[in-house]
């Protein structure tokens, strides 16, 4: 029942990216005063300025919210280790989705559309986030909530502006392309096209067979590699050789202690964290009042009558009965009333002011009178209350100490590092690192891809060590054991490799194509073959084919040497009982299929799944509509100059070679 007493929330921005993903996804939640505000500043004249990579009308996209929604993007994709490579493709990406998102949620104001509050609680039963925030539909608490939507990188406004957007976006494509229909006709054939099975006989020709037989001569391959030679250019990629010391973090902690002076500090520092502010634990019983109308009345009726029932439900609490059994009963809050109107522990200014004014008011184990907000008629019951007060160190040691270890170990990982790149510039690596006991690895020469002995994968030094320029001084790089202190001692280029050094490589790609083009003629001479003979056995015999037979299979089955049946072997479906198909590639295989019987589904399998099928089809439909709407919106909108591009940032943001677009 949060959601019901606190103010509006909003969907997780990076769950959710992507426009179909904003529109189809889920939503979540509403839990603290505030909404969007201001999400940009009135620009005047002219066009965006620095560090806006566009403004759309009063709204603008920032070079850092397209940084943080790229880096949010190479994040779920799993790329993190290639983030600098793929940091301005991904910005592109975000730039435009930035802009597109902005663009409708004007166009949703340009229309008259709003998200109200109820709307957005009622993303809390349903959304995605229920889980996270809602688990078994019972809300987290405030400070985990708070430090929920810390962990993604934004405040509560922001967070809660947020679904407010989303919400409008959604009604929007409800508005465009709702009322997308389907008609009986197309419902019917879209459920044939799924369920009708065929049974077939295919020959097949393997690729690695034709392989078998290639034997190509050096004159041959030497052919190739001359023509392909640019192919081979610097294909030997660039080598680098270093030294390097790691300031092992590990071992610095070993070493670190943590003193009752540190903590008392630390403590002393940061007293406002460990302030609890006034809180009370409360269940309730909320009988709902019909929303106002259009012109803002009140239904009087409606009013009058939940007011009854909640008078019914006080007189049974106060005869006696079960407070949590009675919620569960009578409660139109579906998010408590399943636990007995449970909501847990709520601080001030987190409820509707009648709800707190009333709760505040209680005394522990005491129930209230009705209480009227804007949703309903309330019966509280105050269960514990908390005063205001600092916690004392005592109870906050464990915590403080991890994090105090922390800060130490990092601050003397960071001072050695340095104290060792300082020594090592001006004594040199080697007499640096001895005096510092520190172990120096001198490599061989390694690729970027090669992994270094104690370190691991370790894109960061990588990336360090071979943007290196030559006979530059020695540096540091932070990676996850520490730093690791570094000295580049030679480069090898990129280098040509001679037809000597990749004969194996040239042949094994001269093979692969000579094989694949053989496939794709033996194919077709198959295919041929068997249409004049009208016989797919003589001409697969003929040509050393393999003939095998399917079972009946559905167009999203699979069957062996060809794989899935909706690829090119979907062509099976348009033939008919003895018809020949053309070749169909079939990854490494050539096929050629003869159909040998349809099965077509039942009527009674169309009842059951018509409904289905039209519900896919509509939304399939809505989709296509709505991103042409979007398309359409996006070149009205720059036309007009609703829309202005700052193309100097955003060929910044998308230039390759930078990092994050700098």
């Amino acid at each position: 029942m949060i959601r019901q007493l606190q103010n509006a929330g909003p969907t997780l921005k990076y769950i959710l990216y992507g426009l179909l993903l904003i529109i189809c996804g889920s939503m979540a939640i509403t839990l603290i005063p505030g909404g969007i505000g201001g999400f940009g500043t009135s620009l005047g004249l002219g066009g965006p300025r620095a560090g806006v990579v566009a403004t759309i009308g009063d709204q603008e996209v920032t070079v850092l919210e397209v940084q943080h929604e790229a880096r949010a993007l190479i994040q779920r994709q799993g790329a993190t280790a290639q983030a600098s490579a793929l940091m301005p493709f991904f910005a592109g990406q975000a730039a435009q989705q930035l802009i597109n998102e902005k663009a409708l949620v004007a166009e949703a104001h340009r229309v008259g559309l709003h998200a109200s509050d109820e709307e957005l609680r009622d993303d809390l039963e349903h959304g995605q986030l229920s889980a996270e925030i809602f688990p078994g539909g019972k809300f987290v608490g405030q400070e985990q909530y708070e430090e929920f939507v810390q962990r993604i990188g934004m405040t509560v406004p922001q967070f809660e502006g947020l679904e407010k957007e989303y919400i409008l976006i959604r009604k929007l494509q409800a508005l465009v392309a709702g009322g997308a229909l389907v008609s009986d006709a197309q419902v019917r054939e879209e459920f044939e096209r799924r369920n009708t099975k065929v049974k077939f006989e295919y020959a097949v020709i393997t690729e690695a067979d034709i392989l078998k037989g290639l034997h190509p001569t050096d004159q041959e391959l030497k052919a190739f590699y001359d023509r392909n030679k640019a192919a081979y250019n610097n294909s030997i990629p660039e080598k680098r050789q270093i030294k390097y010391a790691l300031v092992d973090s590990a071992k610095i902690g070993a070493a670190t202690p943590v003193t009752e002076q540190d903590l008392q500090t630390y403590y002393d520092q940061h007293r406002d964290e460990y302030r609890v502010p006034d809180q009370v634990k409360v269940r309730h019983v909320l009988i709902k009042t019909p929303l106002p109308g259009a012109d803002g009345k009140e239904d009087e009726k409606g009013v009058a009558d939940a007011r009854a029932k909640a008078e019914s439900v006080l007189k049974e609490v106060k005869a006696g009965g079960d407070f949590g059994k009675l919620a569960e009963k009578y409660s139109e809050d579906p998010g408590s009333a399943k636990n007995g109107g449970e909501l847990g522990w709520i601080g001030r200014g987190r409820t509707v002011p009648e709800f707190e004014k009333a709760a505040f008011s209680l005394a522990k184990g005491q129930t209230s009178d009705l209480v009227k907000s804007s949703y309903g008629f309330h019966i509280i019951n105050l269960e514990d209350k908390q005063e205001a007060h600092l916690k004392l160190l005592a109870e906050v040691k464990g915590e403080i100490q991890e994090k105090v270890k922390q800060q130490k170990v990092t601050q003397a990982t960071e001072a050695a590092a340095n104290g060792l790149l300082s020594a090592a510039r001006t004594e040199g690596f080697d007499h640096a690192a001895s005096s510092k006991g520190q172990p120096v690895v001198s490599t061989e020469f390694f690729g970027r891809n090669d992994v270094l002995p104690g370190l691991g994968p370790s894109p960061q030094l990588m990336d360090a060590v071979f943007s290196a320029p030559d006979k530059a001084p020695p540096d540091s790089v932070q990676v996850p054991q520490g730093y690791v202190v570094y000295q580049v001692l030679a480069i090898k280029p990129p280098a040509t490799p001679t037809f000597d050094e990749i004969r194996s490589r040239v042949e094994t790609e001269f093979k692969n194509q000579r094989a694949s083009m053989l496939l794709q003629q033996k194919t077709r001479e198959l295919a041929d073959r068997a249409k004049a003979d009208h016989d797919l056995k003589k001409a697969a015999k003929d040509l050393g084919a393999t003939v095998k037979t399917s079972d009946l299979v559905a167009p999203d089955g699979q069957v062996p040497d060809i794989g899935t049946m909706t690829g090119s072997a979907s062509a099976i479906f348009a033939l008919k009982p003895g018809e020949i198909s053309g070749p169909i590639p079939a990854s490494s295989n050539g096929v050629v299929a003869q159909l040998l019987e349809k099965q077509a589904p039942t009527d009674a399998e169309y009842a059951a799944k018509k409904d289905e099928i039209r519900q896919s089809l509509a939304e399939a439909k809505q989709n296509e509509l709505f991103q042409l709407f979007v398309s359409n919106l996006r070149k009205d909108m720059e036309k007009s100059n609703r829309i202005k591009i700052n193309q100097e940032e955003m060929k910044r943001l998308t230039r390759p070679g930078t990092e994050e677009g700098s």
